[in-house]
């Protein structure tokens, strides 16, 4: 378990980014938003055993996501749904490689680039045991099972009624009360927002009598979506290293992985080990309350476990500064009926990116709840999890995890170098060591390549001065390098190409067959355009060589007046009309230099018509809105983020449901906040209407402290 990189990045409750490029005052004077008010009016609510509806408290760096008791009591009930995990940024398991062998044992398979081949880690053919565990090692870990126990049992969901379920968003405090066995019991949870702490406060006359505790109890590692195997209890080690009367250690030792566990309690007689793996917290007899503190961390802890009324404080304290600092979009005035819904969705979705995107590495697609893809995260991917941070006026938030780019930059450079290529070329799948993961499609990406100029330029408008651009130079100049080098001269047509082989951001397309990208020329385009601003902001003159591969790109790929996902793809709306579609991407998420708007416009309304949109992905609406608002069309705008199709499900917890075994997806909620950002506050060089990208007709939008887009 490597925590050594993050273990001095934390923490993420620092104090919000200045005031934004425009803000209230400089459209109209209107009175400020009511915070509280707009926050508080989209708690999420249970009343009754909702499996696609768990709730999650969390710090960025560390997430607790609990069921109808607060806790994680009623765990196998959600099993197949979506898992009750606790998970933080630094806690990962590697089983042992039974074959013994490595990465660097891996074949690659060559493909022709121009003339010389060039290995790539897609085929599992004669290897598939090395293969299959380079995909799911290292795999994010289920740290450990809090949950309520009723005369030492584990207890029926039967067995709980009246359930009264509310998450305060504006203190990050779970409120849970429900009976059971027609019993009282009420239950308040949260997160500590300086360390990996999760408290929880009880109250029921069961306590009183002796009859409910609290366990405590731990699994092997899995590269499944639960993140935890209860059937291997001799695999691992569960051992009490230091114990007093209100206070527990407990160093848990995972084949070569470790990490620590305290438990501070209060109403509590103590607490005992009842199993290799389980702990049980008892009450006190003649006292309704019992309370606990449970840290998890990667190294021996330091310092006392805070009380559980320090963790509340402390959680109310931070969420009532995160809600009142930032941006705020409050939509109540108007008058279109899907505004409440809309407002929801945006507030929800500022709660759970701040918990689940907001820490020392790049966010899975299913952020700290439960894994998918083995618990990795995908590059490709951080754009959408983390670039409306600065939008919002929390570009905090977004830094964090970009410190995380110096760290696999050595191993970024040797991937490009080994490939042929220059400068740094940036995995897509990876854990926390930043290797590529095997894939038929995953090492044959590029469009994760120019994300770190991007994220890095929206750090720099936030905060324009050379700190910004010492800081992330390597990796914008690095990055440009690549892309420079990537570029092929196609002498013939006096132009650069991009591939083959490629896959573009619309990932079923055939890597020897594909070339141009629309998307990817864009943003190719951009990034290079970029990372020259950053050389003269440095006192640099220009790098002759990415001017030239810049100016000479392709131009994006037309046919039949529309755009194309990429040269050699006539059959886009057709064949091809599934998944992203990133044409769209080129103008709206891109400034869309290279773009001819009206060509644009035809193609958003061929996507709009043609495309099979429930074979697509949770952020393909945000893009399809964010095109829709640079063109001028914001009715189209609203109808692309609130389209029903099943793809664009928001459960009441905020989460963007795709499928059964990718039950959370955040890029979903972090896209639309880019996109109602830029609808609203509007980007550079745009018009100059309060929001731009709503139908002033029927829409009301009041906004705070947002930042426009490029």
């Amino acid at each position: 378990m490597n925590s050594g990189f993050w273990s001095g990045t934390r923490r993420w409750f620092l104090k919000a980014a200045p005031a934004a490029i425009c803000g209230i005052s400089a459209l109209g004077a209107e009175p400020r938003i009511n915070r509280r008010e707009l926050v508080r009016r989209h708690n999420p609510v249970n009343r009754a055993l909702s499996p696609k509806s768990t709730l999650s408290v969390g710090n960025g760096e560390f997430a607790f996501t609990a069921d109808i008791t607060g806790l994680q009591t009623l765990a196998e009930a959600y099993e197949d749904t979506v898992p009750l995990c606790t998970q933080s940024q630094w806690g990962w398991h590697t089983q042992p490689n039974p074959g013994g062998l490595g990465p660097a044992d891996l074949r690659l398979a060559p493909y022709d680039t121009y003339g010389r081949p060039v290995g790539y880690a897609t085929s599992s053919e004669g290897q598939s045991a090395l293969y299959n565990w380079l995909r799911e090692n290292p795999h994010r870990l289920h740290l450990g099972r809090i949950g309520l126990r009723l005369d030492g049992a584990r207890i029926a969901p039967e067995s709980i009624s009246s359930v009264d379920q509310t998450l305060d968003l504006w203190t990050g405090i779970l409120r849970s009360r429900f009976d059971l066995r027609g019993i009282p019991v009420a239950v308040e949870t949260c997160c500590h927002p300086e360390h990996d702490l999760v408290a929880a406060s009880i109250q029921s006359v069961l306590c009183a009598d002796g009859r409910l505790s609290v366990c405590v109890e731990f699994p092997y590692g899995s590269s499944r979506m639960n993140a935890a195997d209860w059937d291997k209890p001799d695999r691992h080690s569960s051992r009490i290293t230091a114990q007093s009367a209100k206070h527990i250690q407990i160093s848990r030792r995972l084949d070569q992985d470790e990490y620590y566990v305290s438990v501070r309690w209060e109403g509590s007689d103590g607490i005992r080990q009842e199993a290799a793996h389980r702990f049980l917290l008892n009450p006190a007899r003649g006292s309704a309350h019992l309370g606990f503190a449970c840290r998890f961390s990667p190294k021996p802890p330091a310092g006392a476990v805070p009380a559980p009324a320090q963790a509340f404080n402390a959680s109310r304290n931070h969420w009532s500064g995160f809600w009142s600092e930032g941006g705020a979009v409050d939509l109540a005035d108007s008058r279109d009926s899907r505004a409440a819904e809309l407002e929801r969705r945006l507030v929800l979705s500022q709660y759970l990116t701040a918990i689940q995107c907001a820490g020392s590495l790049p966010p899975q697609e299913t952020g700290l709840t439960c894994n998918s893809w083995y618990g990795k995260y995908h590059l490709e991917m951080h754009w959408w999890h983390a670039a409306h941070f600065p939008m919002w006026g929390r570009v905090q938030h977004l830094e964090r995890s970009m410190g995380w780019y110096h760290a696999i930059l050595p191993g970024a450079r040797r991937l490009a170098a080994g490939q042929g290529f220059k400068g740094a070329r940036w995995p897509k799948m990876v854990g926390p060591e930043g290797r590529d993961s095997p894939s038929p499609i995953g090492p044959l990406l590029i469009w994760q390549q120019s994300h770190p100029i991007a994220l890095a330029e929206l750090c720099y408008l936030a905060h324009p001065n050379r700190a910004i651009l010492e800081r992330y130079r390597d990796l914008v100049f690095e990055s440009a390098e690549f892309m420079a080098s990537f570029a092929v001269f196609d002498e013939r047509r006096n132009r650069y190409v991009l591939g083959p082989p490629l896959i573009p951001a619309q990932e079923n397309h055939p890597p020897r067959e594909t070339w141009n990208p629309a998307f990817e020329l864009e943003y190719w385009n951009q990034g290079l355009a970029i990372a020259q601003r950053w050389r003269q902001r440095l006192g640099m003159q220009p790098e002759p060589g990415w001017e030239n591969v810049r100016a000479r790109l392709s131009s994006l790929p037309v046919g039949e007046g529309v755009y194309l996902a990429h040269e050699n793809c006539p059959q886009t709306f057709t064949e091809r009309n599934r998944d992203h579609p990133s044409m769209l991407g080129a103008l709206g998420v891109l400034p869309g230099s290279k773009v001819e708007a009206e060509t644009m416009r035809r193609t958003l309304k061929k996507v709009l018509a043609a495309w099979r949109w429930e074979d697509t992905w949770g952020w393909d609406y945000p893009m399809v809105a964010m095109t829709a608002a640079r063109l001028g069309e914001p009715a189209l705008a609203i109808d692309a983020l609130m389209m029903d199709t099943p793809k664009n499900t928001w459960m009441p917890n905020g989460h963007n449901w795709q499928r059964p075994n990718l039950p959370v997806y955040l890029p979903g909620n972090g896209g639309l906040l880019a996109a109602v950002a830029l609808m609203a506050c509007g980007w550079q060089g745009g018009p100059k209407a309060r929001a731009p990208g709503f139908p002033s007709e029927t829409w009301k939008v009041r906004w705070e402290g947002l930042r426009q887009l490029l």
